[in-house]
């Protein structure tokens, strides 16, 4: 992951090495200009300087014809020696193509040896022969001072175009620093944008999901950073921030809404009870001396609605094993054969390993209770009822099927949607439980929305089947 820091740290070294290349470059230039400058001007120099070297040796060698004194020769041999030197410069920079400089120095070297031979033949005191050779000395001289006079207008003229191209590289140069000094800022100013773009706009993003968090909108869109360094980490640590946020909410309300579902129960059951516990335990005095009185089908009968009464005043809250729902059925189908008698044929078919399964206490009950009340209490004849158990791979189906006088689709998707807390419609007499608290219930017990399928028609009776999954097993 790249950090903010390293991608400065990266564009930093680039404005140094661009600023190094340039700098680099304008010295490269700037001294190649000046090495050509001091070569053209030291040229200058040196041809004055044989010229008046060379002036000066004549001048030597002379004052020792007139006067042969010993100052006068060592001044010579020093003008000399300097005269050689200065030919020994000026033979370094010489170039092949140049004649004149040849010749010119061909010039300086005749001029050396005529007076080496005018100062020899004064020592030997020949008259003769070294006022020829400082005629000769002289002569050469002249040349030497016009030929240095040429190559100096040459030089100034070379000069001349040198200079022309230095201003012509001025000007260049001057171009070149509008061209780099643009480059730079435009180059600047994309960075800049890059850098700050990447910055400011995933800060943007989560400034605004942060103000929809802060109004209570948990369900925004995800915050998305392109970015890989600590801005696309702190965007994925809010937005799983965010997630388990409102997961927590969702579950708060689901258990909320449990809780109200509860309450309510407790509360209908003390609406509907008058001293639940008192009617039990009259329910069991009735049963005992009604066996005594050999009413057998009285105590059976007493039994079911204490067995009935027990279940209900259970702690709503635990759940218990399908096999306490269905023995609670059971006993409320002995109670229902004792009341309509031969009206009503009932049936149960179960899949024994089936009944281990928890749900929800008093799920299974009210749901017989709505089939009779509003099913088949209805029906004069012939009214029938079946509970069916069996297992799919992933659910426990529990099927509740009646030839009742059904229901219209409008009721069937009043239940299935629960736009009512509790439909007046749908709630039994045991209990004062409806469809739509136990549709409820069984989705939070199980976390899951498909738990109950309805198929029903008018006059044709209804069939519920509860989807209770296995995995809570």
């Amino acid at each position: 992951m790249k950090t903010i820091r390293s991608k400065l740290f990266v564009y930093f070294l680039v404005f140094v090495a661009l600023f190094n290349v340039v700098s680099l470059s304008i010295y490269v230039s700037s001294s190649k200009l000046m090495d050509e400058y001091h070569g053209s001007f030291e040229h200058f120099l040196l041809f004055n300087s044989i010229s008046q070297t060379s002036n000066e040796l004549y001048e030597n060698t002379k004052s020792y014809v007139l006067e042969q004194e010993d100052q006068n020769l060592t001044n010579y041999y020093q003008t000399f020696a300097k005269l050689e030197i200065e030919k020994d410069q000026l033979r370094s920079v010489q170039d092949n193509d140049q004649i004149q400089l040849k010749n010119y120095l061909n010039m300086i070297e005749s001029h050396m040896r005529q007076s080496e031979l005018t100062v020899g033949f004064v020592i030997r005191d020949d008259m003769e022969r070294y006022t020829l050779h400082l005629n000769e000395l002289e002569n050469i001289n002249a040349y030497i001072q016009d030929m240095t006079l040429t190559l100096i207008d040459m030089e100034l003229t070379n000069y001349q175009s040198f200079y022309m191209d230095m201003q012509d590289r001025e000007n260049t140069f001057q171009w070149f620093i509008v061209f780099l000094f643009v480059t730079t800022v435009l180059f600047a100013i994309v960075i800049a944008i890059s850098l700050t773009d990447g910055i400011t706009k995933p800060i943007q993003q989560l400034s605004t999901a942060a103000k929809q968090v802060s109004a209570g909108k948990f369900d925004g869109e995800p915050v998305t950073i392109a970015s890989n360094d600590e801005l696309k980490l702190l965007g994925d640590s809010f937005n799983t921030m965010r997630t388990n946020i409102r997961d927590l909410i969702s579950e708060m309300k689901d258990k909320s809404e449990q809780e109200r579902l509860m309450k309510e129960l407790e509360l209908k059951h003390l609406q509907n009870q008058v001293n639940p516990h008192f009617l039990f335990n009259t329910l069991n005095t009735i049963s005992k001396m009604a066996y005594l009185e050999d009413a057998k089908s009285t105590s059976n009968l007493i039994d079911s609605a204490a067995t009935l009464l027990r279940h209900s005043l259970g702690d709503l809250e635990k759940f218990v094993r399908l096999e306490d729902e269905v023995k609670v059925v059971q006993e409320y189908i002995t109670i229902q054969k004792t009341r309509f008698m031969e009206r009503m044929e009932f049936s149960i078919a179960i899949d024994e390993s089936c009944l281990s399964i928890p749900v929800p206490r008093l799920t299974l009950q009210p749901i017989v209770e709505n089939a009779f009340i509003h099913g088949l209490e209805p029906v004069e004849q012939g009214g029938k009822l079946a509970i069916t158990i069996n297992q799919t791979e992933e659910h426990v189906v529990v099927e509740v099927n009646d030839n009742g006088i059904g229901m219209t689709e409008e009721q069937v998707n009043r239940i299935l949607s629960l736009s009512k807390p509790e439909d007046e419609e749908h709630v039994g007499h045991s209990t004062g439980l409806g469809m739509t608290n136990v549709i409820r219930r069984l989705q939070l017990f199980y976390q899951q929305e498909d738990v109950i399928e309805i198929d029903s028609q008018v006059g044709q009776g209804s069939s519920i089947r509860l989807l209770l999954p296995k995995d809570v097993l």
